[in-house]
């Protein structure tokens, strides 16, 4: 998909997520807790991904910018009898 039909779909998206919030207030109750459920779990995702990719950030380069050796991986080798 090239950058030019992205932004068309993210637009397009984005107008039908304000038509929904315009129509919200008239809508049913079911409606209404279904339409934050969703949204509960598309929040709930992107705080969850922001969470990994800070985690990850952190335990590779230690905030400075310099890979934390000390947390290398030890090999275990078999005892020899």
């Amino acid at each position: 998909m090239s950058s030019e039909g992205f932004l068309k779909e993210m637009q397009t998206i984005g107008e039908k997520f304000l038509l929904k919030l315009q129509k919200l207030p008239k809508a049913d109750p079911v409606e209404i807790v279904s339409f934050c459920v969703v949204l509960l779990f598309i929040v709930t995702v992107l705080v969850l991904m922001i969470i990994a990719c800070s985690c990850c950030c952190y335990s590779c380069c230690s905030c400075d910018g310099h890979p934390d050796h000390r947390r290398r991986k030890i090999q275990v080798r078999p005892v020899a009898h």
